[in-house]
């Protein structure tokens, strides 16, 4: 497996065992948490994990490093991991989770995890991402979906349009909306967000086992057959209706052109829909949400998770095993989900209080739950390693910011970057 980077293993002592802590170990004090949850919904969302620790008697030091994918909090966390003073827990995502264990750096979470019996209430696919030789390492917070497209309805209704379902009715409506001077798809120029959208553009082109083999096996003819040569032709067609190729603005700015009436659309996680959540409902009853025209039925999904660390003190140990029990309750599970925008991880929940998108996304992933047919996220770290996923994501953002790029050059190139980063 791919190391993060080159460091020695750090030596596992046995406090981080379970048969090594005596009763006074639970004595909860602090617990330092890193993420990357910092625009309005977010930090509201976070804010109910910080309320629920410190009503446990915890102390919650916040870590927060903005970024929508977490790439400079990732950089935040290796510096301090390398000098040996790591968080006691940090978002960390997909296979990155089990690099980082296989540095030796991550916490056995096996005794919470069999108390709260986790094997029966986090579906199996995700359940395999939080564990690293069948032992638990990180707590799930949430799921995602990443295929949506977010529409104003008053926009749509202005220029007598309805919600595109295959992508040539969805350039016959982006026609109309430019012309009626609208922004088309509200969109930051971020790695990213770039790539979001690429992914679910690929999974219209390539069809469900396409997208396993190029972006889960790696599968060369994949990478580089005419199918991922439509999708690259397919973004570049999009390039037109962006809101500025040129424009990095941070996803929730993307977001706010919807909620504000300047753009009609954005393709997006359902993080988007914490924004429109957090609007209240004048924009909420405005908003509407679809599939990305060619997926419908398809559920490409990322998880938030916290790992835990290796620490020394017994009663911040007692804090951080307090972290991973709530995050894994009920009450943790609706209230937080409710705020922002995503469903819990806990399938069987109930979701009453919760928003129509949340309920339709509960739907959606409970079908390709059931028909094993979930596709994990390649922008959001959940399809492969971290050195493959910035591999990928540099492609996909250079495309689109070369106006010039050819689409069989790009899938070419994608096949080689994947090759020499994998």
């Amino acid at each position: 497996m791919a190391k993060l980077f080159v460091l020695a293993r750090i030596i596992i002592s046995c406090i981080a065992l379970t048969g090594c802590l005596t009763p006074n170990a639970f004595a909860a004090k602090e617990v330092e948490v890193l993420h990357w949850w910092t625009s309005g919904s977010e930090a509201k969302a976070v804010n109910i994990l910080k309320m629920m620790m410190r009503q446990q008697g915890i102390q919650w030091k916040d870590f927060a490093v903005p970024g929508g994918a977490g790439e400079s909090a990732m950089t935040v966390l290796k510096s301090r991991a390398i000098s040996g003073n790591p968080p006691a827990a940090a978002q960390i995502k997909g296979p990155a989770l089990q690099e980082w264990a296989s540095l030796g750096f991550l916490s056995n979470l096996d005794d919470v995890a069999q108390a709260q019996h986790w094997d029966q209430l986090i579906p199996k696919p995700i359940a395999r991402i939080m564990k690293y030789h069948g032992h638990y390492i990180a707590v799930p917070v949430n799921i995602h979906r990443t295929n949506w497209l977010w529409i104003n309805r008053k926009i749509f209704a202005a220029v007598h349009a309805q919600a595109p379902t295959t992508w040539p009715e969805f350039f016959q409506v982006a026609k109309k909306l430019k012309a009626a001077g609208y922004v088309v798809l509200a969109q930051g120029n971020q790695d990213w967000q770039n790539t979001t959208l690429f992914e679910s553009i690929a999974l219209t082109t390539l069809g469900k086992q396409g997208y396993r083999q190029a972006f889960i096996a790696l599968d060369p003819k994949t990478l580089d057959s005419p199918k991922m040569v439509q999708a690259f032709e397919l973004f570049q067609k999009l390039r037109p209706y962006l809101q500025s190729p040129d424009a990095g603005q941070a996803w929730n700015q993307a977001t706010a052109e919807v909620i504000n009436n300047k753009a009609a659309m954005q393709i997006t996680g359902d993080w988007a829909n914490g924004e429109f959540l957090a609007a209240g409902p004048k924009v909420t009853n405005n908003i509407d949400c679809v599939p990305v025209p060619g997926t419908q039925g398809d559920f490409i999904y990322s998880v938030d998770s916290f790992a835990m660390f290796q620490l020394s003190e017994p009663a911040d140990i007692g804090a951080q095993r307090a972290l991973a029990r709530t995050i894994m309750s009920k009450t943790f599970q609706r209230r937080f989900n409710q705020i922002k925008g995503s469903i819990p991880i806990r399938p069987h929940l109930s979701m009453q209080g919760f928003d129509d998108c949340s309920r339709k996304a509960h739907r959606a992933f409970a079908k390709s739950l059931a028909d094993k047919s979930l596709l994990p996220s390649v922008a959001h770290g959940m399809a492969t390693t971290s050195y493959v996923q910035s591999a990928i994501l540099d492609v996909v953002n250079h495309f689109i910011n070369d106006p010039s790029a050819k689409p069989q050059q790009a899938a070419a190139r994608l096949m080689r970057v994947v090759l020499a980063a994998s």
